[in-house]
């Protein structure tokens, strides 16, 4: 497993009961996470003086309790020389995946050893933090999303990370679509990056079903690699499919054309001052050289 490292404004400070305690800077939630089957606390001390807590409903969806009258409507947090903006969103969101942190330093640094401008597909791309990233290390980036305000919050972070004069689209669209349109127009990038749901729609109600639609999406991104790309990487958050499945579908799509390296691993988070480790997603990619993690 892939943990993120010196994420010093993100902390899992306790797990028990299918919740966890986390510090976002110095502000304290509680949120729900379905890999938390346990019960016993172990800090029980750390559980007070929570800011907000979000409650799941019966029925679906939940709500968030403001315990802290005085908890900003938004507010930043840092990872290395980036600047994100967090929110109390539906659904228990905060506009950020802080253990994707591990991928952020992955593409940096494959960005700036590649000595050559780099030009990167960021599809799904939510409030941009993986585009804040590459912009960081002087990539360009097309960033698409069928939300306009999850692409709205992207601008956000890349102002607020001082990156808004770099080069890069906003793009508010089904991802598919998208795709399709890149190959009649010959555009073709380095790096693409995707972090699809498992369902979905987009921006005119097309449906997306990441068991159906995934294998054609990867199909259609490997005709809009350039002629030496560096990086193919899929997150995936849906129980539905494997890891194996994730790097078959790199295998043919991508392996074939382009010979390099599949890297296939859960990511996750170790909690603070324990050995305990909250398992948070895949990632499946392939790069065009070895790696070590």
């Amino acid at each position: 497993m892939r943990l993120i490292k010196e994420f010093n404004d993100y902390k899992i400070i306790d797990m028990a009961s299918g919740m966890k305690l986390e510090k976002w800077g110095s502000i304290k939630l509680l949120r729900p996470d379905p890999q938390i089957i346990w019960d016993k606390k172990s800090f029980p001390e750390l559980w007070n003086d929570i800011d907000a807590v979000y409650h799941r409903s019966n029925t679906g969806g939940g709500h968030w309790e403001i315990r802290n009258k005085n908890i900003p409507e938004h507010w930043l947090v840092n990872y290395q020389d980036l600047k994100l903006n967090i929110k109390l969103m539906n659904f228990k969101h905060t506009g950020l995946f802080p253990e994707q942190a591990t991928n952020w330093e992955f593409l940096m640094n494959l960005i700036k050893e590649s000595n050559r401008k780099v030009k990167v597909l960021n599809l799904f791309a939510y409030t941009g933090a993986a585009t804040v990233a590459a912009l960081s290390a002087g990539a360009s980036v097309v960033h698409i999303d069928s939300s306009r305000g999850m692409v709205d919050w992207a601008k956000e972070n890349v102002i607020s990370s001082g990156l808004q004069d770099k080069e890069i689209r906003y793009i508010v669209d089904d991802v598919v679509k998208f795709v399709k349109r890149e190959i009649r127009r010959g555009n073709k990038y380095d790096v693409i990056l995707m972090d699809p749901p498992s369902f979905g729609r987009g921006s005119k109600n097309e449906v997306w079903n990441i068991e159906k639609d995934l294998g054609n999406l990867v199909e259609l991104c490997s005709e809009i690699l350039s002629d030496n790309p560096l990086l193919f990487l899929i997150n995936s958050y849906s129980t539905g499919l494997s890891m194996s499945v994730m790097a078959d579908l790199l295998k043919i799509y991508i392996n074939s054309k382009y010979k390099g390296y599949i890297y296939n691993d859960e990511i996750g988070i170790s909690m603070e001052n324990s050995d305990l480790v909250l398992p948070c997603g895949v990632t499946t990619m392939w790069v065009h050289k070895e790696c070590s993690f």
